[in-house]
């Protein structure tokens, strides 16, 4: 019989104050060029790069209520939109189908101990530049708590490498309703604080994998997920054993991410 998982209570002492770093690396590569031809997104920059912040607008990332370690909860959005100002002044989290469709806002408990609790978690968000829109793939992230002294001990908000890890709608034509879209790659768009300080892991006295706490989250937003993918070549192989005919769908973009 298997033990219930203990529930745990998360808070922050509101009263200190964090200093955050932000960067972002100007944009290596679009598949039609557009961070040569578009001003904005060739000067896409952060806005502050060091800001201190209360430690009061990082409770958004907290759960309201108690929980188990692989329990999911939705994060407020004004302290995630306050964060992403840093950044870029103008920050968005309704996505819509012209720019993004990936809603939400979420955490998981991945573990702790009798000191620390490590959260990850993921954000969809998109920021208007002018002329346009700049999507990223997604935001990953990690926030470590001190549960003894209620404070942060590490927090990083990034977006994931990837051959892609953005795109863009860009209104080139002024006399037009309609906009004009590409994609590419940005080497590091982040904000994060304690790394540096916290790079080792911790020992947890109850956890769950990092790959399991992402696929926790892949599902609060993606459906697709709930597939049991298999490679093409088991696919031909089982045709080939079963006699029957393979059904092939072509998709020219990734379904776990805001990328293309």
């Amino acid at each position: 019989m298997n033990t219930p998982s203990k529930r745990i209570s998360l808070n922050l002492n509101g009263n200190e104050t964090v200093s955050v770093k932000g960067l972002i690396a100007p944009i290596e590569h679009t598949l039609s060029h557009f961070h040569k031809e578009w001003d904005a997104l060739a000067n896409l920059r952060v806005v502050e790069p060091e800001k201190k912040y209360p430690t009061s607008v990082f409770q958004c990332f907290l759960p309201a209520e108690s929980v188990s370690v692989g329990d999911c909860w939705q994060i407020g959005e004004n302290g995630v939109l306050e964060l992403l100002r840093q950044l870029n002044p103008n920050p968005n989290l309704d996505l819509d189908m012209d720019h993004g469709d990936s809603y939400g806002l979420w955490a998981c408990l991945r573990g702790y101990n009798d000191r620390f609790a490590d959260i990850q978690f993921r954000i969809h968000a998109d920021f208007k530049l002018k002329d346009g829109w700049f999507t990223p793939s997604q935001f990953k992230g990690n926030l470590r708590i001190n549960r003894i002294e209620e404070e942060i001990s590490l927090f990083q908000m990034y977006v994931p490498d990837g051959t892609v890890n953005f795109d863009v709608n860009w209104h080139e034509d002024k006399n037009e309703d309609y906009t004009i879209t590409d994609a590419g790659f940005c080497s590091q768009m982040e904000l994060w604080t304690g790394v540096e300080d916290n790079t080792e892991s911790i020992d947890l006295t109850e956890s769950i994998t990092q790959d399991e706490a992402e696929r926790a989250l892949n599902l609060r937003f993606y459906k697709s997920d709930l597939i049991n993918w298999v490679s093409p070549f088991q696919v031909v192989a089982s045709a080939e054993e079963q006699g029957k005919l393979i059904h092939v769908i072509s998709i020219d973009g990734p379904l776990r991410d805001e990328s293309c």
